[in-house]
């Protein structure tokens, strides 16, 4: 919970106490709209303090995005969805709860339950979440893609809303720090957590060449330092944009085959999510709540082919609260015992990045159903007749 009593609270308290505003008239990490939920939190504040007032914000918006998935529980494929938010959400532990991306979840849930018949809506949505956290971005570049024809609905609803932002912020004194959360990540390290981190840690861990693993006070994180962290630090960047071309490339080429939406956006999401997740420099534990929503729509459009992907993220989303709170204090100390729960987490990531990347390459386009169907019809053509 440390996150919510050390910084939401004082960042809230500053603004409501007529201090520096983040975002606004104090540079920023977070984007702007961050601080929306932080201050919303204190009108539970009353109950038993801040931290139970973040709690239960959350609560809140989970309730109600549950209930929007849910409805009156007659829909089996809704209820799949809702057991695997339920089920993925236990097994990351707290960390699912007391970062601002709680926040963006049950966003992003209603959002992709929206998209298929009011993708201007769920644009609308996922823009707020990403002036939230940047993530649901990814979502709303999926959802462009998957859209085929109705892509300029997605993309001028995205843009309208982010202007929109920008007005408030800058009519609120913000423009000087208008693009501060995207500037301050430029000259990050390597956070600890992060899967490039990991042989670094390894390192560490074994005390070669000076590598060791060290508070950031800039960053309030862990990061790795030693010899070749900040060449991977400087390379992750346009290798996460690399991957993200990559996937978008696939995904345009599979919408103009003729891919349906429901097939397509799924995968694509999920691919995309995963791609800022392992190629990402900072690597936080709480990101791997990123993954519940497309899976979410996942399981209810179409159930085939995605358990072991669900194995796969409950292992991963499992092994992510081993690593914190449970084995955290070992791995900032380097202890053998931590990294090895933290390389086997990071493993899981590129394993699941590995089993989606496999799921998108073979979403069926119509050239693929109209082959399908004309090889079915020649094999029966040269069949013997089936007698009844």
């Amino acid at each position: 919970m440390g996150d919510v009593y050390n910084v939401y609270e004082p960042w809230s308290n500053q603004a409501l106490g007529g201090g520096g505003i983040v975002g606004i008239t104090v540079a920023w990490v977070y984007p702007q709209v961050a601080l929306v939920p932080m201050l919303a939190a204190h009108l539970f504040s009353w109950i038993a303090g801040y931290t139970f007032g973040w709690a239960v914000l959350v609560c809140v918006l989970d309730a109600a995005a549950f209930a929007f998935l849910v409805g009156r529980g007659r829909s089996r494929a809704r209820m799949a969805g809702a057991r695997v938010w339920l089920v993925l959400f236990v097994l990351l532990g707290p960390i699912g709860m007391y970062r601002i991306d709680a926040i963006t979840v049950p966003l992003a849930i209603v959002a992709l339950l929206l998209a298929i018949r009011h993708p201007a809506v769920s644009s609308a949505i996922l823009t707020i979440g990403a002036w939230i956290k940047i993530w649901p971005a990814a979502v709303v570049l999926a959802l462009t893609i998957a859209a085929r024809k109705r892509w300029w609905v997605v993309v001028a609803s995205a843009g309208a809303t982010a202007a929109a932002v920008v007005l408030v912020i800058v009519a609120l004194g913000g423009a000087g720090n208008l693009t501060g959360f995207i500037t301050a990540q430029v000259g990050r390290g390597l956070q600890m957590e992060s899967t490039a981190a990991t042989p670094f840690v390894w390192l560490a861990v074994f005390g070669v060449n000076g590598a060791k693993v060290a508070f950031d006070d800039e960053i309030i994180t862990f990061a790795v330092y030693g010899p070749g962290v900040d060449t991977m630090a400087a390379l992750l960047t346009p290798l996460m944009a690399l991957a993200v071309a990559a996937v978008c490339i696939v995904g345009v080429l599979k919408a103009k085959a003729g891919a349906r939406m429901l097939r397509l956006l799924p995968p694509l999401t999920l691919t995309l999510v995963l791609v800022l997740i392992v190629f990402n420099k900072v690597g936080s534990p709480q990101f791997v709540a990123w993954i519940i929503a497309p899976f979410v729509l996942w399981v209810i459009v179409d159930r085939s082919g995605i358990r072991r992907g669900l194995q796969y993220a409950a292992i991963t989303a499992l092994l992510t609260q081993g690593v914190y709170p449970l084995v955290f204090d070992l791995v900032r100390v380097a202890n053998p015992i931590g990294v090895v729960v933290l390389t086997a987490r990071n493993v899981m990531l590129v394993v699941l990045l590995v089993w989606v990347v496999q799921q998108l390459l073979r979403v069926p386009t119509e050239r693929s159903r109209v082959a399908h169907i004309a090889a079915s019809g020649a094999r029966r053509a040269d069949a013997p007749p089936v007698l009844d």
